[in-house]
C-alpha cells in the first residue's frame, strides 16, 4: 500500500512538472508564433492586393455567410476603396486542406491568389503554389470567368497529372468570391472605429 501511494505521489509530481513546463513553453512561444503568422498574412496580402496606403489588418469587415464567418481585409488608397483580401479553405485537396489568400480589386477583378497552406504531393499537387499556376488568376473578372478547371468546363488550367489540387484551389477561391459579390456593398462601406470594431 505504501509503495502504491509513493508511486501515485511520484506520478502526480511528474504530471504537475510536465504541465508546468508545457504552460511555460506556451506562454513563451505564443507571442512569437502570433507575430510570425501576422507577418505571413501581411506578406500574402501584399501579393494579392492592389496598392494601398492603409492597414488592411486593422480595416476589416466580418461577414456571416453560409454558416461561417468570413473576414475581408479592406485595402484603401487615399481613403477610397481599392480592394479586399480574404482567406478561404478547401478540404478537397489530395492530402488535406488547402488554404489560400485571394485579393479582389475595386473593378471586381482578381488581383492575385497565394497558397498559404497545403500538404500536396511534391512535384505534382504541390505545384499549385508555383507562379505557373497561381498567375493565371490575375486580372480575371469575377463575373466573366467560369470558376472551374478546364476539365470541368471552366477557364482555369489544371496541372498535368494533378487535377484534384487545382480543383480544391478553385473551389476555395470561388466560395470566397461568391461571398464577396453578395456582400460587396457592406465590405466597401466598412470602416473600423478607434476601438478596432467594425461599425454595425
Amino acid at each position: 500500500m505504501k509503495d502504491l501511494l509513493k508511486m501515485a505521489g511520484v506520478l502526480t509530481l511528474i504530471s504537475a512538472l510536465a504541465g508546468g513546463l508545457l504552460a511555460l513553453t506556451n506562454s513563451v512561444t505564443r507571442e512569437p508564433i502570433a507575430q510570425s503568422r501576422r507577418a505571413e498574412k501581411l506578406s500574402a496580402m501584399r501579393q494579392v492586393l492592389p496598392e494601398y496606403d492603409n492597414d488592411p489588418m486593422a480595416d476589416t469587415c466580418a461577414i456571416q455567410d453560409g454558416g461561417r464567418e468570413w473576414i475581408f481585409y479592406v485595402a484603401r488608397r487615399q481613403g477610397a476603396f481599392a480592394g479586399a483580401a480574404f482567406e478561404a479553405v478547401s478540404d478537397q485537396g489530395y492530402s488535406g486542406a488547402i488554404r489560400i489568400m485571394a485579393g479582389v480589386g475595386a473593378d471586381d477583378t482578381v488581383r492575385g491568389v497565394e497558397i498559404t497552406e497545403q500538404l500536396e504531393t511534391p512535384g505534382l499537387g504541390a505545384r499549385i503554389a508555383e507562379p505557373g499556376f497561381t498567375d493565371q488568376f490575375k486580372n480575371r473578372g469575377i463575373a466573366d470567368t467560369t470558376w472551374a478547371v478546364a476539365k470541368d468546363g471552366g477557364d482555369i488550367a489544371a496541372i498535368t497529372g494533378a487535377t484534384i489540387s487545382p480543383r480544391a484551389v478553385v473551389a476555395a477561391l470561388k466560395s470566397g468570391l461568391e461571398v464577396y459579390r453578395r456582400h460587396k456593398d457592406k465590405i466597401v462601406a466598412a470602416r473600423q472605429t478607434p476601438d478596432g470594431k467594425a461599425p454595425q
